[in-house]
């Protein structure tokens, strides 16, 4: 008899320090509520803040590389100027028809690759030009997103100051009423508070009702219950169900 009563007290023990526990951890729930999607938001925000930082990067290297392509062609057209100077100094000393021609020949090929280039550099400009507006609009949205970013850091750090102490008291005790319960009954625990969109796996019986889908508990079942004898799940939503709150 006295092994019986001593396995009713620890079962009964255990149905407490569950209950306790959901009812710090529905706390902390509440004031985590009250930030809301707040913490998302700033973590949204900052990512945005990184990509755009990392875009105008990528557009100032990408400005510099066709800077120095129109550079490159600006020098390429320099140097085939020369060569056609170059060549016609030659023709001045030709001895026949055929080595002018040869030489009209290289110096119109010349003046084609100057053609190309002076094209290519207008293109590269007019990259140039619009990839300067993207940069520009990019620099704009980045400071708008920036002062998002300040604001919303700012209201999420007034109302963290405000609930900070207090959530991390109800961690530690949170932390405290875990180590009173068996791995297996807290695991089953933390899952079923998972699942739960109102993360609320322990609910006490609520006029003859489950306190977590409201679905009816049969007499028998309220009266075990009650006895706290064996953990009891409501049939319905699995969650594990408790004596109902007495009023004072």
């Amino acid at each position: 008899m006295a092994t019986a009563a001593k396995k009713e007290t620890t079962i009964a023990e255990k149905l407490d320090a569950l209950y306790e526990l959901q009812k710090i951890d529905s706390e902390i729930d509440r004031i985590r509520t009250v930030r809301g999607e707040l913490p998302l938001e700033v973590e949204d925000l900052e990512d945005e803040v990184e990509g755009l930082e990392t875009r105008i990067v990528k557009i100032q290297e990408e400005i510099k590389e066709i800077d120095e392509e129109i550079s490159d062609r600006k020098n390429a057209t320099k140097d085939a100027e020369s060569a056609i100077a170059k060549f016609k100094e030659q023709q001045n000393n030709v001895r026949n028809n055929r080595e002018f021609e040869s030489i009209a020949k290289e110096i119109e090929f010349q003046e084609l690759e100057i053609k190309l280039h002076d094209k290519k550099a207008k293109e590269a400009k007019a990259k140039i030009a619009q990839k300067k507006i993207t940069l520009d609009e990019t620099k704009e949205r980045l400071e708008f997103r920036k002062g998002d970013l300040k604001n919303k850091k700012r209201e999420l750090d007034e109302i963290i100051a405000e609930t900070q102490k207090e959530e991390d008291d109800l961690l530690k005790s949170s932390d405290k009423a875990k180590s009173k319960i068996e791995d297996r009954l807290l695991n089953a625990y933390v899952r079923l508070r998972q699942n739960a969109k109102n993360g609320l796996a322990v609910v006490p019986v609520d006029r003859e009702s489950c306190g977590g889908c409201f679905n009816h508990i049969p007499p028998q079942r309220q009266l075990d219950i009650e006895m706290k004898k064996k953990v009891i799940v409501c049939e319905h939503c699995g969650r594990i169900l408790v004596p109902s709150i007495k009023e004072d």
